[in-house]
Formats: C-alpha cells, structure tokens, sequence
C-alpha cells in the first residue's frame, strides 16, 4: 500500500448487521479503527479488484463470526471474525469501491448473517452441562 492518504467510500460489515457504505479516511489508524486492531488484507473475488479488510487475528481473540467466504460455487470456505470491510485495490493501495461494486457486494452481504449459540456438550465432570460456541 502506498503512503498516500485519500478518503474512501467502503462497504463496513459488522457482525449480526446489514452492510453499511461508509467513508473513512484511507490510513492505517482509520482501517485499525474499523476492525478493531491490526489489519489483515484478504482478497476472496478473484474476478474483482476487491480487498476485505479485518482484524488479523479475529477468529483468536474470540471475535463473533459474522460471514463466510465462500468458493465460486457457493461453497463456504472461512469464516471471518469480527467487523471487517470491503475497499477497491489499484495498483498498490485501496481505493473506493465503484457504486457497481458497493451494489454488489452490499446484496451479496445482506442476504447473509451468521449467528453463535452454544452447543450443549452434555455432563461435566461436575455434573453441570459444557457449553461450546457453534456457527450457524
């Protein structure tokens, strides 16, 4: 990425919520703010000059599954943690998102939400039933 710093308009995707298009300031401190702590840069649309930005270590720290990333044919492949969000890329660094783009890929985000519930474990040792957190 380079050092240059320009406003963004970028699709923010938080957990158990709608896509929302936001404009954030292009650094490094505004991305960390978004996702909560230090960025990781994925690229899941291979068809697409299109970044999704989260935290890196959001599936570590417990933070609650929010979508999938999912193959060409649908199939799901990973789960990303935590609030994340989507910025065009050119070149080297992240640009906005083209209104056909933020369309897009705010349908696509919409039409999916991924819920925790615990998943009875049975009896504990004590007596008392274990819980386990599960997606849906």
């Amino acid at each position: 990425m380079s050092d240059r710093t320009e406003n963004l308009t970028v699709l923010v995707v938080e957990p158990m919520r709608k896509p929302q298009v936001r404009e954030i300031t292009g650094d490094l401190g505004s991305m960390q703010a978004v996702v909560g702590g230090a960025i990781e840069l994925v690229y899941p649309f291979p068809e697409d000059p299109v970044a999704l930005i989260c935290h890196e270590e959001g599936k570590l720290i417990g933070l609650p599954p929010n979508r999938f990333l999912r193959l060409k044919n649908g199939q799901p492949y990973d789960v990303v943690c935590g609030t994340f969000f989507l910025a065009g890329v050119e070149e080297d660094r992240l640009v906005s998102l083209s209104r056909e783009q933020l369309e897009k890929y705010s349908s696509m985000y919409s039409r999916e939400v991924l819920l925790q519930v615990p998943r009875d474990k049975g009896p504990g040792r004590n007596g008392r039933r274990k819980t386990d957190e599960q997606f849906l």
